[in-house]
């Protein structure tokens, strides 16, 4: 009996073994999509735009670092990093600010109709930015919020608010009811038990919405190119399709622009990565 059970492990090691080189695999692969062009726009940024074509996967003969630190001694450059840094930080203050108290009443109170409004936010998710584009440049213009950067802060708030409230609503009524009944007997108001207590608490769940907020701002490329036409108030994606126009013929200083503009983005994330899943998952294991 125990040599015949020996025999019928044996698959079932050999089994799992394989599905766990199957999974590594596949991780490698997926991750060899996404380091393989990155290093790509890396090394194609220090060759010149004749090394490039000659020579357009190899190392480069001689480094030309020129494509690089022409970029970052640029005001340009910087100024565009500026604006997309600040308008990304206002966007997501705003949303998450107003998310969270609509996420607290949708989550701690019971009122006729509450359900039906969640729905209305609810259904914000199903329109995408470009429908709306035309009514909204309207708007701005006759609001006077055209090359200002509350016409693209204000916007993305609106449009982030839906999966922020879905998300925070999730997390808050996790929450038990018995912290906020203790909270109240210590005569804490309800505003007072959302700010002292649910807050706090809700740290992962609000680090997890303002990356949510932050990166999709910083990615946002349609509402400012529709803004601004201010060269001022330029952001890095508008910058990038502007510095393609004006530099067409020069290929490697296009990829360096293109590899300085997501070393932000991509120093942002693996920072913030931690705090992204640590809230995803701390809401999901929690529910």
């Amino acid at each position: 009996m125990t040599t015949h059970a020996a025999h019928r492990k044996r698959p079932r090691r050999a089994a799992a073994m394989l599905r766990s080189l199957s999974t590594h695999a596949l991780i490698w692969v997926i991750g060899a999509f996404i380091v393989v062009p990155l290093l790509y726009g890396l090394i194609s940024g220090f060759k010149t735009t004749s090394d490039l074509s000659t020579n357009p996967i190899g190392l480069p003969d001689e480094w030309e670092t020129g494509n690089y630190t022409e970029l970052l001694q640029s005001g340009p450059f910087w100024r565009q990093i500026f604006n997309s840094t600040f308008i990304a930080l206002a966007t997501a203050f705003i949303t998450v600010g107003v998310a969270a108290l609509a996420a607290f009443v949708f989550a701690r109170f019971a009122f006729r109709g509450r359900e039906a409004m969640f729905t209305l936010f609810t259904i914000g998710l199903m329109f995408p930015f470009a429908v709306a584009i035309l009514p909204l440049f309207v708007m701005l213009r006759s609001f006077g919020l055209l090359d200002n950067p509350l016409g693209v802060i204000l916007p993305q708030a609106a449009f982030g608010l839906p999966i922020t409230i879905i998300i925070l609503r999730g997390f808050f009524r996790t929450i038990p009811g018995e912290l906020e009944e203790a909270a109240t007997i210590d005569g804490c108001t309800a505003f007072g038990f959302f700010w002292r207590v649910l807050l706090p608490m809700a740290r992962p769940a609000l680090a997890t919405v303002s990356v949510l907020a932050i990166v999709t701002s910083w990615n946002n490329f349609f509402l400012p190119l529709l803004v601004f036409t201010d060269q001022q108030w330029l952001t890095i994606p508008v910058g990038i399709q502007q510095f393609k126009g004006q530099y067409s013929q020069d290929t490697a200083r296009i990829l360096a622009y293109v590899v300085l503009a997501m070393a932000p983005a991509l120093a942002f994330y693996s920072v913030a990565e931690r705090h992204l899943i640590g809230g995803l998952t701390t809401g999901a294991t929690k529910g």
